[in-house]
């Protein structure tokens, strides 16, 4: 069974639906690829991706230690490489309010993120640079 279906909207626009959940994402293509820039764009998507996937992990490990991950939040940066047009790298900076005191649960969630199922996908010619700032 599908997970996604998605539509051509004419302009370089799609539409995808999560079958699952019928919730829907928007793409356009960038405005320095043609685009009008209105809405994320694949590569954007793919970023998101790592970061998302990431926090989802860690999240996981800190749910079996107890532990709330509140106030943690992240910013990522992709940046696009010119022939062939592809991501280049994607830094994920992690920033955490109040982190809690504990070296070895932030060793488990650095390694959490590193290993999450995106990172894992992505090719290794993708640099994925990660700043923990807690």
């Amino acid at each position: 069974m599908p997970t996604i279906k998605s539509s051509y909207l004419g302009n370089l626009r799609t539409e995808s639906e999560h079958l699952q959940s019928g919730t829907k994402i928007l793409t356009d293509a960038p405005v320095d690829n043609n685009g009008k820039g209105e809405a994320f764009s694949p590569t954007d998507l793919v970023a998101s991706a790592l970061g998302s996937c990431m926090v989802t992990i860690m999240g996981i490990i800190a749910a079996r230690e107890n532990i709330s991950l509140e106030g943690l939040n992240w910013e990522v940066t992709k940046i696009m490489q010119a022939n062939p047009r592809k991501i280049e790298e994607i830094k994920v900076d992690f920033t955490w309010e109040v982190p809690v005191n504990n070296s070895v649960f932030i060793q488990k969630l650095k390694n959490a993120a590193k290993t999450c199922p995106v990172a894992l996908s992505l090719d290794p010619a993708i640099k994925q640079t990660l700043n923990f700032n807690f």
